[in-house]
């Protein structure tokens, strides 16, 4: 089983793209676009909060309580 890596930094973009920083210091970016039509996120699709995540508990985090599981993140995100 692998390990399940912690994010330790997010750096939000405007094009609905988050860039990454794991605990292995592996930076990867990961496109938000396909889940912005789904529950709960479609609330980040309309409005300002997209650019307001943070990092929390070791994953991506809005107010609101909206937040990502970090498998997903890095599941489906690219290395750069």
């Amino acid at each position: 089983m692998e390990k399940l890596l912690d994010v330790i930094k997010v750096e939000p973009h405007k094009d609905n793209t988050l860039l990454l920083v794991f605990e292995n210091q592996e930076k990867r970016l990961f496109d938000m676009t396909p889940y912005l039509d789904k529950k709960p996120f479609i609330k980040l699709k309309v409005s300002e909060l997209f650019i307001k995540a943070t990092v929390a508990y070791g994953t991506v985090v809005w107010p609101g309580n909206i937040d990502i599981a970090p498998e997903t993140l890095w599941d489906y995100s690219k290395n750069i």
